[in-house]
């Protein structure tokens, strides 16, 4: 049995490049882009007037004229005009070109129009004021979103402003999701008295969805044979299998011997932690296998603890690492690391993890209750109020 600390280690060395595609940017969200983008031009691409109103030159106010004659308008999207008379005004819309010789825009509510002369009834005005100036966000050139960044709607919109129809993001691994066990059912099932509804397999699902990975699933029998046949077409099809149930010590947990008899290096089986202790790693030539206990709670917690850095960490980005403080004192004797169901909110600008009620890594319903689990260090018994622990989100 090895800690968590060395687990995660051996995880994080086994990662995996899965190459590079290119995709439409409204599909990209979640993603992890693997090219810099750059400015096609500057950004804004040319003086932008900034407020409805009135552009003139500057200079005619600093030498005391407040009232100009309305020479023409300039609206958005049309082309450049020029102020012909330096004395007078052009007319402008938000988001419009500049006109040429004009230097500070006054907003309509600053101004008194009438037959066609507008009269500044301020007493103060500024040079280049109301005028987003050309190049002042970002020059051509620039990087404006780096390789390796999360693609979130901020940078769906950026693709758009610079003409990228099209983004390299990383490859997203091909998955399966397995669970095993003669007391699984469909969930649109009736169970009897002595079978379940399959869950696990969906919450692994949508775990994965969250990373914007989509996956199969399937259900094997406790049958050794069939489990090992189906196995061993799986591992030469995907890249990832993940395993929920039969990596215990029951009668019919077969799967640790069948990767065994398939020649699947085994990294570890069996973790100093809890839940989730009997966890299975291992790999071939092209394939990773995560073999998570049946356990709900188990299930759930090693897929956040192992897969989730293992994921970011191939996708080529960094795994950020959070604390909070105990909310409560905690008390467990066992020699393992412990990954405590905690609910975290903030107060006073820290993030503080209460304790909740659960009954143990079966009780699937505890997760609804808790927003994440705090990680508590092996080696040490009593864990205070006001003391700050690694934590792991999921809401």
């Amino acid at each position: 049995m090895i800690s968590v600390e060395k687990a995660i280690q051996i995880v994080l060395n086994s990662t995996k490049d899965f190459g590079v595609e290119e995709i439409p940017f409204l599909q990209s969200s979640g993603r992890i882009l693997k090219e810099n983008i750059v400015a096609d031009r500057d950004f804004p691409p040319f003086n932008r007037v900034s407020m409805d109103g009135i552009a003139i030159d500057f200079h005619q106010f600093q030498n005391g004229q407040r009232s100009f004659f309305i020479e023409g308008i300039q609206p958005a999207g049309s082309e450049q005009i020029t102020l012909k008379n330096p004395k007078n005004c052009i007319e402008v819309m938000t988001g419009a070109v500049l006109p040429k010789n004009t230097s500070a825009v006054i907003r309509y509510e600053d101004l008194e129009i009438n037959n066609g002369i507008a009269t500044i009834l301020i007493d103060e005005i500024k040079d280049l004021q109301n005028i987003h100036q050309q190049g002042k966000d970002e020059q051509k050139g620039a990087i404006l979103i780096p390789k390796n960044t999360q693609i979130s709607p901020a940078e769906i919109g950026v693709f758009a402003t610079v003409g990228k129809s099209l983004v390299k993001v990383a490859k997203q691994p091909k998955v399966m999701i397995i669970s095993t066990g003669d007391e699984l059912v469909a969930v649109d099932e009736i169970p009897l008295a002595h079978q379940i509804r399959r869950s696990n397999v969906f919450t692994l699902v949508s775990l994965l969805e969250n990373l914007k990975i989509p996956s199969t699933n399937k259900n094997i029998a406790d049958d050794k044979e069939v489990l090992k046949n189906i196995i061993k077409t799986y591992l030469e099809t995907y890249d990832v299998l993940l395993f929920s149930g039969a990596v215990s010590k029951g009668k019919f947990d077969f799967l640790p011997e069948v990767l065994e008899e398939l020649g699947v290096e085994k990294l570890f089986h069996q973790v100093a932690q809890r839940p989730g202790k009997p966890f299975w790693f291992g790999q071939t030539n092209t394939c990773k296998i995560f073999a998570f206990p049946g356990n709900p709670v188990s299930t759930f917690v090693n897929c956040l603890v192992y897969f989730y850095p293992w994921f970011y960490k191939s996708m080529g980005i960094n795994f950020e690492e959070k604390t909070a403080i105990l909310a409560e004192d905690v008390y467990f004797k066992p020699d393992l690391t412990y990954f405590l169901q905690v609910k975290i909110q903030y107060r006073f600008g820290h993030l503080i993890a209460t304790p909740i009620n659960s009954n143990g890594s079966g009780d699937l319903s505890s997760l609804i209750k808790a927003t994440g689990f705090i990680q508590l260090p092996k080696d040490k018994t009593d864990f205070r109020k006001g003391e700050s622990y690694p934590i792991i989100t999921y809401k």
